[in-house]
């Protein structure tokens, strides 16, 4: 099937930010943005489970339950990500890498499932990775299934109200093309919050060598 043409932009936008966070977890490099490669080590367990601040929200072992500043633990599995029910917080709690990861891992997934997998997928069957191994490879199979499901639109499912299903946001209620850009939006940010966050590791809390 070929690309729509509305899509071929948003398409290439994705990978660019898929392999440039890819590239920012796993290493050995990555390109600064001018095309000179920047060395980068993979991310440890230590720094995927790191909580910079007081209170954060992370991803736990479920038989340990959620942390004082969260109710509940969503997903399946040995680990959890923490949540409280709406309304949440205000200010949110920071939220660790592997929080941030885990949640767009997830909303990879699950988008990519009610728009052309089962389209019965919550947030109670994501399975939230213990270990930053397991996180990375998470986000790659979560990133290929999504990618996968851009390639099995027609221009016509661009413009369809609900042709992802997903759950947890408005997406019955948009154009496909919207929930789209809004997942390449997500990408993005929480990229560069990832990365920023391998970079305060780096310099206040790696141990010394």
């Amino acid at each position: 099937m070929a690309i729509p043409d509305r899509l071929v932009p948003l398409l290439a936008e994705f990978d660019f930010a898929r392999e440039r966070l890819t590239d920012r977890l796993s290493g050995p490099v990555v390109d600064s943005g001018n095309g000179t490669d920047v060395p980068v080590g993979p991310m440890t367990d230590a720094e995927y489970l790191w909580e910079p601040a007081p209170g954060c929200w992370s991803v736990r072992r479920r038989a340990d339950g959620p942390g004082p500043a969260a109710a509940l633990l969503t997903g399946a599995g040995e680990w959890g990500r923490e949540t409280s029910p709406y309304p949440h917080p205000v200010p949110p709690p920071f939220t660790t890498l592997a929080w941030r990861l885990t949640h767009l891992s997830e909303l990879l997934a699950l988008r990519a499932d009610h728009t052309n997998g089962t389209r019965s997928l919550t947030r109670d069957d994501y399975r939230a990775p213990g270990d930053a191994a397991a996180a990375i490879t998470d986000f790659d199979v979560s990133a290929g299934a999504w990618r996968a499901a851009l390639l099995s639109v027609d221009d016509k499912d661009l413009d369809t109200v609900g042709h992802c299903s997903y759950p947890h946001g408005g997406d019955p209620e948009e154009p496909f093309l919207d929930v789209v850009w809004w997942v390449n939006q997500e990408l993005l940010h929480h990229g560069a919050e990832i990365a920023l966050l391998r970079d305060l590791y780096r310099v206040l809390a790696r141990p010394a060598v």
